[in-house]
């Protein structure tokens, strides 16, 4: 990002990365510091195929909404949304539905700044500031409360985010807390880096996000479905990104390292 940065909201520390930036950076988008390109280069550098990842899992995201909105699920809470890009959740399900209404919470201020920008004038999202673990704060927001009906099914949206919760806050109990609070009917699509997915540079990967604050921790397939605990998962269960109901060869990458570097999966509560 270049030019005016009147916008970035105070608080923000342009000399630290952030993942979120990072991630935006290797989307091609334009609302990241030059720290953010550095270290994405870096990171590029170990595991070229990074970038490739975050395209699928932007695919995944589209698969999945489409999913839960062809499903009957009219309403949407996207938490760790990230900086708006293209295709974003609420324009792939009010493309289904102009009436869907979506709530994308984040705890980025550049995320959430931007956010609120693109939404202007939708009167079916809003765009939140909070902390995953605040779950009370997220669902009793005045604005979630006002566009979305949790006595209703809900689709709920958590990608590349758990594996930015520590263990030490014990992210199984937070994800149930949100199950708690879901009606029957309700889906849970969570995408996450997997820890056995044999890409031989990840461990070096991880290793340069130090500088972010926010270190990653990969977990095995067995970790990830254990997220899934009181959902019964929609086929084909928790696999590789690329592999959760390709529509077509831009769905995959020529990798397959790649295609199961982020694992991803969708459950129902029953």
């Amino acid at each position: 990002m270049t030019g005016d940065l009147s916008w970035v909201p105070p608080e923000v520390d342009t000399t630290v990365p952030n993942p979120a930036r990072v991630y935006d950076y290797w989307l091609d988008g334009d609302h990241n510091f030059q720290v953010d390109r550095e270290l994405g280069e870096k990171i590029l550098n170990i595991m070229p195929g990074v970038r490739d990842a975050a395209r699928l899992n932007r695919a995944f995201l589209r698969r999945a909404a489409l999913f839960m909105a062809e499903s009957g699920i009219r309403q949407f809470l996207d938490i760790g949304s990230g900086i708006p890009t293209v295709g974003n959740l609420h324009e792939i399900v009010q493309g289904v539905d102009p009436d869907s209404r979506v709530v994308y919470v984040d705890r980025e201020s550049v995320a959430v700044a931007h956010s609120q920008l693109l939404l202007s004038g939708n009167k079916n999202c809003a765009a939140i500031q909070a902390d995953l673990r605040d779950v009370n704060e997220i669902v009793n927001h005045e604005r979630t409360s006002e566009l979305l009906d949790f006595s209703q099914p809900v689709g709920v949206f958590m990608l590349l985010l758990l594996h930015f919760v520590p263990d030490s806050w014990n992210p199984g109990a937070i994800v149930s807390r949100y199950r708690e609070r879901l009606a029957p009917g309700s889906f849970l699509a969570i995408s996450h880096v997997a820890a056995d997915s044999n890409s031989p540079k990840l461990d070096e990967a991880v290793e340069a996000y130090k500088s972010t604050q926010n270190l990653p921790q990969p977990r095995t397939h067995e970790e990830i479905v254990r997220f899934f605990d009181g959902f019964e998962l929609v086929e084909p269960g928790v696999v590789g990104c690329a592999m959760w109901n390709p529509q077509g060869a831009g769905d995959m990458s020529d990798d397959p390292e790649i295609n199961a570097l982020p694992y991803a999966g969708v459950g129902r509560k029953p």
